[in-house]
């Protein structure tokens, strides 16, 4: 069933997407050949637990960790460990917490040192994709008018488009309805309403659509070993023009020094 989230509800979620965020910007202070997934999942959990929150992927459905950190061809729900990053890795991080009885939601793919041209394209046009996404959020749309425009944008460089891991709800529980497509048909799905919290999550393929689940039954890898660009915002639907609860800005700040 889908909620609509009253304002207390969205300050609260807009609390716990600002811990997102400060993880985010100082993982991203520690990202660098040689340093392990494993060391930038602790540093993630410190930062949430220092603020009262709650790592809200540890746990969740039997996943071993704070972070979802996802390397190169790894499109989703990489599993922390004790290897090395290199230089030219990509690397998805996906990080959730839940305050005060609401979660957030993010995730920002990042370079590892000097990657190629053909790697810093998909990257910013994944994310060129999420903002696509979200301009279509706003009430009176529907979900298909989302997907429909991450889909038309990033399929033009030929890239694909994941059909089985999808966006979702976001309020008391991590992953509501309704679910969120990164592709689709405009005017299609359900009716975008004010107050409805969706999380917004392209993840864009530099080849085929097409993916793997491994044995550990979470990671997931593009079919053809090429690599995977993942970011998500959480957002809440308004009249004119969506309202982003979680945030790149200080990440971004990093990035360019």
């Amino acid at each position: 069933m889908v909620t609509i989230k009253s304002d207390r509800e969205v300050q609260l979620m807009r609390e716990a997407g600002r811990i997102v965020a400060l993880a985010h910007q100082e993982v991203k202070k520690h990202i660098k050949a040689g340093v392990t997934t494993m060391e930038l999942d602790e540093i993630v959990e410190r930062v949430i637990r220092n603020y009262d929150a709650i790592p809200s992927f540890k746990g969740y459905g039997g996943f071993p960790n704070t972070l979802c950190a996802s390397l190169n061809e790894q499109v989703v729900h990489g599993i922390p460990d004790d290897n090395p990053l290199n230089n030219g890795d990509i690397i998805s991080m996906d990080c959730g917490v839940v305050m005060n009885g609401y979660y957030g939601d993010s995730a920002y793919t990042y370079e590892v040192g000097e990657v190629s041209k053909e790697v810093k394209d998909l990257l910013i046009r994944t994310k060129e994709s999420l903002y696509l996404g979200i301009d279509q959020a706003i009430s009176g749309n529907r979900i298909g008018d989302i997907g429909f425009a991450i889909q038309r944008y990033v399929e033009q460089f030929g890239y694909g488009v994941v059909r089985e891991l999808v966006g979702h709800g976001v309020g008391r529980n991590l992953h509501e309805s309704p679910e969120v497509p990164n592709h689709g048909r405009r005017g299609k799905g359900v009716m975008l309403k004010e107050g409805l919290v969706i999380a917004i999550e392209p993840m864009i393929n530099m080849g085929t659509k097409r993916i793997l689940q491994h044995n550990d039954g979470w990671t997931i890898t593009t079919f053809d070993n090429k690599p995977s660009a993942h970011f998500e915002h959480t957002i809440v639907v308004r009249k004119g023009k969506a309202e982003i609860l979680s945030s790149f800005e200080e990440i971004e700040k990093k990035i360019n020094g």
